[in-house]
Protein backbone atom coordinates (compact mmCIF):
# COMPACT_ATOMS: atom_id res chain seq x y z
CA UNK A 1 0.00 0.00 0.00
CA UNK A 2 1.10 3.55 -0.73
CA UNK A 3 1.07 5.15 2.74
CA UNK A 4 0.19 8.49 1.18
CA UNK A 5 -3.14 6.99 0.16
CA UNK A 6 -4.13 6.15 3.71
CA UNK A 7 -5.36 9.69 4.33
CA UNK A 8 -6.48 10.69 0.86
CA UNK A 9 -8.80 7.96 -0.39
CA UNK A 10 -11.58 6.17 1.46
CA UNK A 11 -10.93 2.52 0.56
CA UNK A 12 -7.30 2.25 1.72
CA UNK A 13 -8.06 4.44 4.73
CA UNK A 14 -10.90 2.16 5.86
CA UNK A 15 -8.80 -0.95 5.26
CA UNK A 16 -5.92 0.53 7.24
CA UNK A 17 -8.13 1.54 10.19
CA UNK A 18 -9.71 -1.90 10.36
CA UNK A 19 -6.26 -3.50 10.32
CA UNK A 20 -4.92 -1.19 13.07
CA UNK A 21 -7.94 -1.73 15.30
CA UNK A 22 -7.59 -5.51 14.98
CA UNK A 23 -3.85 -5.43 15.73
CA UNK A 24 -4.41 -3.03 18.60
CA UNK A 25 -6.57 -5.62 20.35
CA UNK A 26 -3.74 -8.16 20.02
CA UNK A 27 -0.76 -5.95 20.85
CA UNK A 28 -1.86 -2.83 22.79
CA UNK A 29 0.46 -0.40 20.99
CA UNK A 30 -1.67 2.76 21.18
CA UNK A 31 -3.00 4.47 24.29
CA UNK A 32 -5.12 6.65 22.00
CA UNK A 33 -5.76 6.01 18.30
CA UNK A 34 -7.65 8.73 16.44
CA UNK A 35 -6.19 9.81 13.07
CA UNK A 36 -9.01 12.31 12.57
CA UNK A 37 -8.47 14.21 15.85
CA UNK A 38 -5.98 16.78 14.54
CA UNK A 39 -5.82 15.97 10.82
CA UNK A 40 -6.52 19.65 10.07
CA UNK A 41 -3.13 20.51 11.62
CA UNK A 42 -1.37 18.63 8.80
CA UNK A 43 -0.58 20.55 5.63
CA UNK A 44 -1.82 19.43 2.24
CA UNK A 45 1.01 18.34 0.00
CA UNK A 46 4.57 17.98 1.21
CA UNK A 47 6.91 15.00 1.22
CA UNK A 48 4.88 13.10 3.84
CA UNK A 49 1.43 14.12 2.63
CA UNK A 50 -1.20 11.91 4.27
CA UNK A 51 1.34 9.55 5.88
CA UNK A 52 0.19 8.46 9.38
CA UNK A 53 2.63 8.10 12.26
CA UNK A 54 2.63 7.29 15.95
CA UNK A 55 3.85 9.57 18.73
CA UNK A 56 5.11 8.31 22.07
CA UNK A 57 2.80 9.56 24.78
CA UNK A 58 5.38 11.72 26.51
CA UNK A 59 5.50 14.02 23.45
CA UNK A 60 2.80 16.70 23.21
CA UNK A 61 0.23 16.75 20.41
CA UNK A 62 -2.58 19.30 20.60
CA UNK A 63 -6.00 17.76 21.44
CA UNK A 64 -4.49 14.35 22.28
CA UNK A 65 -3.99 13.20 25.84
CA UNK A 66 -0.45 13.44 27.22
CA UNK A 67 -0.35 10.68 29.84
CA UNK A 68 3.30 9.60 29.97
CA UNK A 69 1.85 6.15 30.70
CA UNK A 70 1.02 7.34 34.23
CA UNK A 71 -2.02 7.63 36.45
CA UNK A 72 -0.66 11.05 37.35
CA UNK A 73 -1.54 12.42 33.88
CA UNK A 74 -4.16 9.91 32.78
CA UNK A 75 -6.75 12.55 31.84
CA UNK A 76 -4.46 15.45 30.89
CA UNK A 77 -5.07 16.78 27.34
CA UNK A 78 -2.24 18.71 25.68
CA UNK A 79 -3.03 22.30 24.69
CA UNK A 80 -0.06 22.52 22.29
CA UNK A 81 2.10 20.45 19.93
CA UNK A 82 5.80 19.57 20.22
CA UNK A 83 8.07 21.25 17.67
CA UNK A 84 9.26 17.91 16.22
CA UNK A 85 5.66 16.81 15.63
CA UNK A 86 4.66 20.18 14.21
CA UNK A 87 7.47 20.03 11.65
CA UNK A 88 6.24 16.63 10.47
CA UNK A 89 2.68 17.95 10.26
CA UNK A 90 3.95 20.84 8.14
CA UNK A 91 5.39 18.19 5.80
CA UNK A 92 1.90 16.67 5.53
CA UNK A 93 2.19 13.77 7.99
CA UNK A 94 -0.84 12.90 10.13
CA UNK A 95 -0.67 11.90 13.81
CA UNK A 96 -2.50 8.57 14.02
CA UNK A 97 -2.32 8.28 17.79
CA UNK A 98 -0.27 8.20 20.97
CA UNK A 99 1.77 5.09 21.74
CA UNK A 100 2.33 3.28 25.02
CA UNK A 101 5.51 3.60 27.10
CA UNK A 102 7.09 2.81 30.43
CA UNK A 103 5.78 5.39 32.89
CA UNK A 104 7.57 8.71 32.26
CA UNK A 105 10.04 6.79 30.07
CA UNK A 106 11.47 4.81 32.99
CA UNK A 107 12.04 1.22 31.93
CA UNK A 108 13.26 -1.13 29.21
CA UNK A 109 10.20 -3.29 28.59
CA UNK A 110 7.02 -1.14 28.63
CA UNK A 111 5.93 -3.28 31.58
CA UNK A 112 5.97 -0.15 33.76
CA UNK A 113 3.07 1.50 31.94
CA UNK A 114 0.20 2.11 34.35
CA UNK A 115 -2.34 2.20 31.52
CA UNK A 116 -1.82 -0.68 29.09
CA UNK A 117 0.12 -3.84 28.36
CA UNK A 118 2.04 -3.81 25.08
CA UNK A 119 3.20 -7.05 23.45
CA UNK A 120 5.95 -7.78 20.94
CA UNK A 121 4.57 -8.53 17.42
CA UNK A 122 7.21 -11.25 17.03
CA UNK A 123 5.94 -13.12 20.09
CA UNK A 124 3.06 -11.68 22.16
CA UNK A 125 4.47 -13.43 25.23
CA UNK A 126 7.58 -11.24 25.04
CA UNK A 127 8.14 -7.55 25.69
CA UNK A 128 8.62 -5.03 22.86
CA UNK A 129 11.42 -3.27 24.73
CA UNK A 130 11.18 0.15 26.24
CA UNK A 131 10.53 2.73 27.05
CA UNK A 132 9.31 3.45 23.49
CA UNK A 133 7.80 -0.02 23.24
CA UNK A 134 4.44 1.09 21.88
CA UNK A 135 6.08 3.05 19.05
CA UNK A 136 8.33 0.15 18.03
CA UNK A 137 5.57 -2.46 18.25
CA UNK A 138 3.22 -0.31 16.14
CA UNK A 139 5.79 0.01 13.35
CA UNK A 140 6.85 -3.66 13.51
CA UNK A 141 3.19 -4.72 13.31
CA UNK A 142 2.65 -2.61 10.17
CA UNK A 143 0.21 -0.21 11.85
CA UNK A 144 2.22 2.91 10.88
CA UNK A 145 5.37 3.35 8.76
CA UNK A 146 7.25 5.23 11.47
CA UNK A 147 6.80 6.50 15.01
CA UNK A 148 8.48 8.98 17.31
CA UNK A 149 9.98 7.97 20.62
CA UNK A 150 12.33 9.43 23.20
CA UNK A 151 15.78 8.08 24.00
CA UNK A 152 17.17 8.85 27.46
CA UNK A 153 19.38 5.78 27.90
CA UNK A 154 18.47 3.60 24.90
CA UNK A 155 14.68 3.93 24.87
CA UNK A 156 14.46 4.18 21.06
CA UNK A 157 17.30 1.84 20.13
CA UNK A 158 16.47 -1.05 22.45
CA UNK A 159 12.82 -1.45 21.36
CA UNK A 160 13.94 -1.02 17.75
CA UNK A 161 16.32 -3.94 18.31
CA UNK A 162 13.62 -6.04 20.00
CA UNK A 163 11.19 -5.42 17.12
CA UNK A 164 13.55 -5.70 14.13
CA UNK A 165 13.63 -2.00 13.19
CA UNK A 166 15.93 0.96 12.64
CA UNK A 167 16.00 3.28 15.65
CA UNK A 168 17.75 6.65 15.65
CA UNK A 169 18.95 8.52 18.74
CA UNK A 170 20.04 11.92 17.33
CA UNK A 171 22.80 14.17 18.61
CA UNK A 172 21.67 15.96 21.77
CA UNK A 173 20.40 19.35 20.61
CA UNK A 174 19.86 18.36 16.96
CA UNK A 175 16.09 17.93 17.46
CA UNK A 176 14.05 20.32 19.58
CA UNK A 177 12.86 18.91 22.91
CA UNK A 178 10.06 21.46 23.18
CA UNK A 179 6.95 19.43 23.95
CA UNK A 180 8.84 16.43 25.35
CA UNK A 181 7.86 15.89 28.99
CA UNK A 182 11.12 16.21 30.90
CA UNK A 183 12.62 13.18 32.65
CA UNK A 184 16.41 13.67 32.41
CA UNK A 185 16.96 16.84 30.42
CA UNK A 186 20.69 16.53 29.73
CA UNK A 187 20.30 12.99 28.39
CA UNK A 188 17.01 12.68 26.50
CA UNK A 189 16.29 13.32 22.84
CA UNK A 190 13.35 12.74 20.48
CA UNK A 191 14.14 9.91 18.08
CA UNK A 192 12.41 7.82 15.43
CA UNK A 193 11.83 4.15 14.61
CA UNK A 194 11.11 2.92 11.10
CA UNK A 195 11.26 -0.09 8.78
CA UNK A 196 13.87 1.39 6.43
CA UNK A 197 16.94 3.60 6.59
CA UNK A 198 15.34 5.99 4.08
CA UNK A 199 12.27 6.46 6.26
CA UNK A 200 14.28 7.24 9.39
CA UNK A 201 16.58 9.56 7.46
CA UNK A 202 13.72 11.52 5.90
CA UNK A 203 11.88 11.94 9.19
CA UNK A 204 15.04 13.09 10.94
CA UNK A 205 15.85 15.58 8.16
CA UNK A 206 12.41 17.16 8.64
CA UNK A 207 12.58 17.33 12.47
CA UNK A 208 16.12 18.58 13.00
CA UNK A 209 17.25 22.18 13.50
CA UNK A 210 17.37 24.94 16.08
CA UNK A 211 14.13 25.97 17.77
CA UNK A 212 13.63 29.31 19.57
CA UNK A 213 11.27 27.48 21.95
CA UNK A 214 14.10 25.19 23.14
CA UNK A 215 17.23 26.97 24.36
CA UNK A 216 19.16 23.68 24.32
CA UNK A 217 18.55 23.07 20.61
CA UNK A 218 21.43 23.74 18.24
CA UNK A 219 21.80 24.79 14.60
CA UNK A 220 22.19 21.78 12.33
CA UNK A 221 25.89 21.23 11.64
CA UNK A 222 26.15 18.36 9.13
CA UNK A 223 29.47 16.56 9.05
CA UNK A 224 31.20 15.39 5.88
CA UNK A 225 30.41 11.77 5.03
CA UNK A 226 33.61 9.99 3.90
CA UNK A 227 33.47 8.54 0.37
CA UNK A 228 36.02 5.89 1.30
CA UNK A 229 35.43 2.64 3.12
CA UNK A 230 34.88 3.19 6.80
CA UNK A 231 37.07 2.43 9.76
CA UNK A 232 34.79 0.86 12.35
CA UNK A 233 35.89 0.52 15.94
CA UNK A 234 34.86 -2.33 18.22
CA UNK A 235 35.43 -1.75 21.96
CA UNK A 236 37.54 -4.57 23.37
CA UNK A 237 35.59 -4.21 26.61
CA UNK A 238 32.45 -5.54 24.86
CA UNK A 239 33.94 -9.04 25.06
CA UNK A 240 34.00 -8.73 28.86
CA UNK A 241 30.23 -8.17 29.06
CA UNK A 242 28.14 -11.31 29.49
CA UNK A 243 25.88 -11.72 26.46
CA UNK A 244 23.28 -14.24 25.39
CA UNK A 245 24.78 -16.68 22.81
CA UNK A 246 22.36 -15.44 20.13
CA UNK A 247 23.43 -11.82 20.66
CA UNK A 248 27.11 -12.72 20.73
CA UNK A 249 26.78 -14.78 17.55
CA UNK A 250 24.94 -11.93 15.81
CA UNK A 251 27.60 -9.45 16.92
CA UNK A 252 30.38 -11.58 15.42
CA UNK A 253 28.40 -12.17 12.23
CA UNK A 254 27.82 -8.43 11.84
CA UNK A 255 31.53 -7.77 12.12
CA UNK A 256 32.13 -10.31 9.37
CA UNK A 257 29.51 -8.73 7.11
CA UNK A 258 31.07 -5.32 7.57
CA UNK A 259 34.46 -6.72 6.57
CA UNK A 260 32.87 -8.31 3.49
CA UNK A 261 31.51 -4.87 2.55
CA UNK A 262 35.08 -3.57 2.57
CA UNK A 263 35.14 -1.76 5.91
CA UNK A 264 38.11 -2.16 8.22
CA UNK A 265 37.40 -3.40 11.74
CA UNK A 266 39.67 -1.97 14.43
CA UNK A 267 39.80 -2.59 18.15
CA UNK A 268 39.36 0.47 20.35
CA UNK A 269 39.41 0.88 24.10
CA UNK A 270 36.59 2.16 26.33
CA UNK A 271 37.91 1.73 29.87
CA UNK A 272 34.93 3.70 31.22
CA UNK A 273 32.38 1.21 29.84
CA UNK A 274 32.10 -0.56 33.19
CA UNK A 275 31.09 2.72 34.86
CA UNK A 276 28.46 3.74 32.30
CA UNK A 277 25.40 2.29 34.04
CA UNK A 278 26.15 3.62 37.52
CA UNK A 279 27.06 7.05 36.12
CA UNK A 280 23.90 7.15 34.03
CA UNK A 281 21.51 6.21 36.82
CA UNK A 282 22.96 8.74 39.24
CA UNK A 283 22.58 11.60 36.75
CA UNK A 284 19.24 10.43 35.33
CA UNK A 285 17.58 9.96 38.72
CA UNK A 286 18.92 13.28 40.01
CA UNK A 287 17.39 15.09 37.03
CA UNK A 288 14.16 13.08 37.35
CA UNK A 289 13.86 14.10 40.99
CA UNK A 290 14.00 17.76 39.97
CA UNK A 291 11.83 17.50 36.85
CA UNK A 292 9.04 15.44 38.39
CA UNK A 293 8.73 17.75 41.39
CA UNK A 294 6.24 19.77 39.29
CA UNK A 295 3.65 16.98 39.58
CA UNK A 296 2.29 17.98 42.97
CA UNK A 297 -1.47 17.72 42.50
CA UNK A 298 -1.88 21.50 42.50
CA UNK A 299 -1.49 22.82 38.96
CA UNK A 300 -2.27 19.78 36.81
CA UNK A 301 -2.34 16.02 36.97
CA UNK A 302 -3.91 13.72 39.52
CA UNK A 303 -5.14 15.31 42.76
CA UNK A 304 -6.05 13.17 45.74
CA UNK A 305 -9.38 13.88 47.38
CA UNK A 306 -10.33 13.95 51.06
CA UNK A 307 -7.05 15.25 52.47
CA UNK A 308 -6.72 17.48 55.52
CA UNK A 309 -4.19 20.05 54.28
CA UNK A 310 -2.11 20.98 51.20
CA UNK A 311 0.92 18.95 52.31
CA UNK A 312 -1.17 15.83 52.83
CA UNK A 313 -2.87 16.42 49.48
CA UNK A 314 0.48 16.62 47.69
CA UNK A 315 1.84 13.49 49.37
CA UNK A 316 -1.33 11.52 48.63
CA UNK A 317 -1.48 12.74 45.03
CA UNK A 318 2.11 11.69 44.31
CA UNK A 319 1.66 8.39 46.10
CA UNK A 320 -1.49 7.56 44.12
CA UNK A 321 -0.32 9.00 40.80
CA UNK A 322 3.21 7.59 40.49
CA UNK A 323 4.06 3.92 40.01
CA UNK A 324 6.79 1.97 41.85
CA UNK A 325 9.61 2.57 39.35
CA UNK A 326 9.00 6.31 39.18
CA UNK A 327 8.91 6.55 42.99
CA UNK A 328 12.16 4.58 43.21
CA UNK A 329 13.97 6.87 40.79
CA UNK A 330 12.69 10.04 42.47
CA UNK A 331 13.90 8.74 45.83
CA UNK A 332 17.31 7.78 44.42
CA UNK A 333 17.65 11.17 42.75
CA UNK A 334 16.69 13.02 45.90
CA UNK A 335 19.24 10.99 47.85
CA UNK A 336 22.20 11.71 45.52
CA UNK A 337 21.35 15.44 45.55
CA UNK A 338 21.16 15.70 49.34
CA UNK A 339 23.54 18.06 51.08
CA UNK A 340 26.67 16.09 51.93
CA UNK A 341 26.05 13.48 49.23
CA UNK A 342 26.36 15.57 46.06
CA UNK A 343 30.16 15.45 46.10
CA UNK A 344 30.23 11.70 46.67
CA UNK A 345 27.66 10.75 44.03
CA UNK A 346 26.36 13.43 41.66
CA UNK A 347 29.55 15.45 41.12
CA UNK A 348 31.62 12.29 40.84
CA UNK A 349 29.20 10.96 38.22
CA UNK A 350 29.63 14.17 36.22
CA UNK A 351 33.40 13.64 36.26
CA UNK A 352 32.92 10.08 35.01
CA UNK A 353 30.63 11.45 32.30
CA UNK A 354 33.49 13.68 31.12
CA UNK A 355 35.80 10.66 31.06
CA UNK A 356 33.25 8.75 28.94
CA UNK A 357 33.13 11.68 26.53
CA UNK A 358 36.93 11.68 26.36
CA UNK A 359 36.99 7.96 25.56
CA UNK A 360 34.75 8.58 22.55
CA UNK A 361 36.80 11.58 21.46
CA UNK A 362 39.95 9.48 21.56
CA UNK A 363 38.32 6.61 19.65
CA UNK A 364 36.99 8.89 16.93
CA UNK A 365 40.52 10.12 16.38
CA UNK A 366 41.28 6.77 14.74
CA UNK A 367 37.90 5.37 13.60
CA UNK A 368 34.79 6.74 11.86
CA UNK A 369 32.16 4.75 13.76
CA UNK A 370 31.89 2.52 16.81
CA UNK A 371 29.96 -0.77 16.62
CA UNK A 372 28.31 -2.26 19.70
CA UNK A 373 25.39 -4.54 20.53
CA UNK A 374 22.21 -2.80 21.63
CA UNK A 375 21.19 -5.15 24.46
CA UNK A 376 22.89 -8.21 25.97
CA UNK A 377 19.85 -10.49 25.55
CA UNK A 378 17.15 -11.03 22.88
CA UNK A 379 13.54 -9.94 23.51
CA UNK A 380 12.61 -11.52 26.84
CA UNK A 381 9.38 -12.91 28.22
CA UNK A 382 7.13 -10.82 30.42
CA UNK A 383 7.75 -11.57 34.07
CA UNK A 384 11.00 -13.45 33.37
CA UNK A 385 14.29 -12.99 35.24
CA UNK A 386 15.39 -10.52 32.54
CA UNK A 387 12.40 -8.28 33.31
CA UNK A 388 13.57 -7.70 36.89
CA UNK A 389 14.06 -3.91 37.22
CA UNK A 390 17.63 -4.18 38.51
CA UNK A 391 18.60 -6.63 35.76
CA UNK A 392 17.13 -4.26 33.17
CA UNK A 393 19.25 -1.41 34.49
CA UNK A 394 22.47 -3.43 34.30
CA UNK A 395 21.59 -4.42 30.73
CA UNK A 396 21.66 -0.75 29.62
CA UNK A 397 25.47 -0.92 29.47
CA UNK A 398 25.66 -0.62 25.67
CA UNK A 399 23.10 2.16 25.19
CA UNK A 400 23.65 4.71 27.98
CA UNK A 401 27.07 5.85 26.76
CA UNK A 402 25.68 7.65 23.70
CA UNK A 403 23.32 9.66 25.91
CA UNK A 404 26.00 10.55 28.43
CA UNK A 405 28.27 11.76 25.62
CA UNK A 406 25.45 13.43 23.62
CA UNK A 407 26.34 11.44 20.49
CA UNK A 408 24.10 10.10 17.71
CA UNK A 409 23.50 6.35 17.47
CA UNK A 410 21.51 4.18 15.09
CA UNK A 411 20.22 0.70 15.93
CA UNK A 412 19.80 -1.57 12.92
CA UNK A 413 18.41 -5.08 12.36
CA UNK A 414 21.34 -7.52 12.34
CA UNK A 415 19.56 -10.86 12.17
CA UNK A 416 16.88 -13.19 13.44
CA UNK A 417 17.84 -15.92 15.90
CA UNK A 418 15.36 -18.57 17.03
CA UNK A 419 12.52 -16.54 15.56
CA UNK A 420 13.44 -13.29 17.35
CA UNK A 421 15.09 -10.15 15.89
CA UNK A 422 18.41 -8.93 17.24
CA UNK A 423 19.85 -5.50 16.54
CA UNK A 424 23.27 -3.87 16.66
CA UNK A 425 24.13 -0.17 16.74
CA UNK A 426 26.57 2.32 15.29
CA UNK A 427 27.70 5.34 17.31
CA UNK A 428 29.19 8.39 15.57
CA UNK A 429 30.67 11.82 16.38
CA UNK A 430 28.23 14.65 17.07
CA UNK A 431 26.09 15.72 14.08
CA UNK A 432 27.25 12.70 12.07
CA UNK A 433 23.79 11.21 11.54
CA UNK A 434 24.54 11.23 7.79
CA UNK A 435 27.44 8.89 8.42
CA UNK A 436 25.17 6.51 10.35
CA UNK A 437 22.69 6.38 7.47
CA UNK A 438 25.49 5.95 4.93
CA UNK A 439 26.91 3.00 6.87
CA UNK A 440 23.52 1.29 7.24
CA UNK A 441 22.35 1.59 3.63
CA UNK A 442 24.69 -1.12 2.27
CA UNK A 443 23.86 -3.32 5.26
CA UNK A 444 20.18 -2.94 4.42
CA UNK A 445 20.90 -4.74 1.15
CA UNK A 446 22.31 -7.67 3.13
CA UNK A 447 19.87 -7.71 6.08
CA UNK A 448 16.54 -6.03 5.47
CA UNK A 449 14.32 -5.13 8.39
CA UNK A 450 12.60 -8.48 8.93
CA UNK A 451 8.82 -8.75 8.89
CA UNK A 452 7.15 -9.76 12.13
CA UNK A 453 4.38 -12.39 11.92
CA UNK A 454 1.21 -10.78 10.61
CA UNK A 455 3.00 -7.87 8.94
CA UNK A 456 1.06 -6.83 5.81
CA UNK A 457 3.72 -7.39 3.16
CA UNK A 458 2.04 -5.19 0.55
CA UNK A 459 2.35 -2.24 2.98
CA UNK A 460 6.18 -2.22 3.11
Amino acid sequence: MDWHGVATTAEPRDRWRAFVEARQKELGCFLQFDPELCRSDSADGGPLSGVPFGVKDNIAVRSFRLTCGSRMLERFVSPYTATAVRKLQEAGAVVAGKTNLDEFGMGSSTENSALMETRNPWDPGRVPGGSSGGSAAAVAAGMVPFALGSDTGGSVRQPASFCGLYGLKPTWGAVSRFGLVAYASSLEVIGVVGKTVATVEEVFSLMRGQDPLDHSSLPWQPSVVPARRLRIGVPRECSEVEMHPDVKRTFERTRGMLRDLGHSMEEVSFPTLEHVVSCYYIIATAEASANLARFDGVRYGHRASRTDNPEAMMLASRNEGFGPEVKLRILLGTYVLRSGFQEEYYLRAQKVRTAIRNDFQKAFGSVDLVLMPVYPVPPFRRGSAESDPFTQKLADIFTCAANLAGLPALAFPAGVENGLPIGMQFLAPAFSEGLLFSACRPLEGVIRSPDAPGFPRDWR
